[in-house]
């Protein structure tokens, strides 16, 4: 999946923060220890590896395609790379608000390990809490 592409499943995934753009995704993809994975052309996964930490950087899904099991593809497959990749645990931040990533990640065992307090900026100005999740991987 190209930049353009990924910035136009974010844009259209994202309502509540701002997207990511292209260049954001081409200069995240330049670093060696970013992947990301697809489970179709409207869902892909981007994390990052570093030692044996790995952080779920954004998953999106476009509107259009959600409710079809493709998050939950693409999530198995992104925690496939982790446990390839021998990472011992994985990290991500939600918004506080997204009540559905929130039952997709514990669906898969990932418990809430804490809070940075007004992370997140809405277009309508305000600001909301994310919420840090964690999951250990096991052999």
């Amino acid at each position: 999946m190209t930049p353009d592409e990924m910035a136009a499943i974010h844009k259209a995934a994202f309502q509540r923060q701002r997207p990511w753009s292209a260049a954001e995704f081409e200069e995240l993809h330049s670093s060696e220890f970013v992947f990301s994975v697809e489970a179709t052309q409207d869902c892909f996964a981007l994390g990052r590896i570093i030692a044996d930490e790995a952080e779920l950087l954004t998953i999106a899904t476009h509107p259009d395609a959600q409710r079809k099991g493709l998050a939950t593809a693409c999530l198995t497959d992104f925690l496939d790379v982790c446990r390839e990749r021998q990472a011992e645990s994985v990290f991500l931040e939600v918004d506080e608000k997204n009540l559905a990533a929130q039952v997709l990640y514990r669906s898969f065992g990932f418990v809430e390990i804490g809070r940075r307090r007004n992370y997140y900026r809405l277009p309508t100005g305000n600001l909301c809490d994310a919420i840090i999740m964690a999951l250990g991987m096991t052999s």
